[in-house]
C-alpha cells in the first residue's frame, strides 16, 4: 500500500468568510483532495478551516482526508471540517510538525506561518506561496535565505496565484523534492 501525499495548507488564522484568502484556501483544499492527496492544517479557523471545508467539497473526498494538528490539548478547538484531530499540546511546536508535510502551501500568514515556512525550508520541503498579503506574498518567488538547498536547480519558494498552479507545481516538482530529501536531510 502506498502512502498518500500530505500537503500542509497554512496561513492566516483569522480570515473572514468569503474573503479572497478564504476562497483561495477553500479552492486549495478542494484541489488537494481532488488530486488524491491529504490536507494537513493547524486545525483551527481562517485559512485552516477554509482549506478543510474545501477538501470536504471535493468529489474525491473520503473520511480521513483532512488532518488538524492543534496547538493545545483541547479537541474542541478543531474546526468542524477536520476529520482527524490531533491535540498536540505543543503550542508553537505544532508548527514544526506541519512543516514535515511533503509540500507546504502558504496563503498569507503572520508569525506562525513564518515559523512553518522557515521550518519547511530547513527540512528541504517543497514550499509554495500564494502571492497575497502576508508572509506568503513577501516570500513568493525567492529563496528563503542565502543557502543553496539543491545545487543546479531553480529552488525557491514557488509563487502561485491559483490553486491549480499550486497542484501542478506539487505534481511536477514533488518527486524531485522527495527523492532529494531522502538523501540530504539528516
Amino acid at each position: 500500500m502506498s502512502r498518500r501525499t500530505l500537503v500542509a495548507i497554512i496561513g492566516d488564522g483569522d480570515v473572514g468568510p468569503d474573503s479572497p484568502k478564504d476562497r483561495l484556501a477553500e479552492a486549495m483544499g478542494r484541489a488537494v483532495v481532488s488530486a488524491g492527496w491529504t490536507v494537513l492544517t493547524g486545525g483551527r479557523g481562517g485559512v485552516m478551516a477554509a482549506a478543510c471545508r474545501g477538501a470536504r467539497s471535493s468529489e474525491a473526498y473520503a473520511a480521513g482526508a483532512t488532518i488538524g494538528l492543534l496547538p493545545r490539548d483541547d479537541t474542541s478547538e478543531a474546526n468542524e471540517w477536520v476529520d482527524v484531530v490531533i491535540p498536540t499540546g505543543l503550542g508553537l511546536g505544532r508548527n514544526l510538525l506541519c512543516a514535515h508535510a511533503d509540500a507546504v502551501v502558504a496563503i498569507g500568514g503572520g508569525a506562525g506561518t513564518l515559523i512553518e515556512l522557515a521550518a519547511a525550508w530547513e527540512l528541504h520541503r517543497l514550499v509554495i506561496a500564494f502571492r497575497v498579503d502576508g508572509w506568503s506574498g513577501r516570500l513568493a518567488d525567492q529563496p528563503l535565505d542565502h543557502r543553496v538547498r539543491f545545487p543546479g536547480t531553480d529552488d525557491r519558494v514557488f509563487g502561485v496565484d491559483r490553486a491549480e498552479e499550486a497542484v501542478t507545481m506539487i505534481h511536477d516538482r514533488l518527486p524531485y523534492y522527495s527523492a532529494s530529501h531522502r538523501w540530504t536531510v539528516r
